[in-house]
């Protein structure tokens, strides 16, 4: 049985499953349940973010391509999510792009105060 996705936002039954599954088994879902850490104001984002953070260090990548991207605000939550706010050390790979966001940002990153949340992550590890 595959894992479920949330439906719309307010789908915290959908989240709530998530847990009785594998790393492996949510492997392939990965990339669409970021897309409901666009808005932590969302009713999903927040139960959704607790149970992402328990397996950051394995969906660095997928968290990197979107701070690669050109979403800001996406980048702002991501930060704080798996920067700021994380449950667990933060994975060297993600450590790495917050470092290269602190210290080399777009001007996006700079306009919408990306880099300043990259700093203060850097300066607590």
């Amino acid at each position: 049985m595959q894992p479920p996705l949330p439906k719309h936002k307010g789908d915290l039954e959908a989240i709530a499953l998530l847990k009785n599954y594998s790393y492996q088994d949510i492997k392939p879902i990965v990339p669409e349940l970021l897309t409901w850490l666009q808005d932590l104001n969302w009713p999903v984002a927040g139960p959704l973010a607790l149970y992402l953070q328990s397996i950051a260090e394995y969906i660095a990548d997928d968290i990197i391509v979107i701070l690669k991207g050109n979403d800001e605000v996406w980048k702002y939550w991501l930060l704080l999510v798996f920067g700021a706010n994380a449950t667990t050390p933060i994975a060297p790979k993600l450590l790495a792009e917050f470092k290269r966001i602190a210290t080399q940002p777009t001007p996006e990153e700079v306009a919408e105060e990306i880099q300043d949340l990259a700093l203060e992550i850097i300066k607590g590890t």
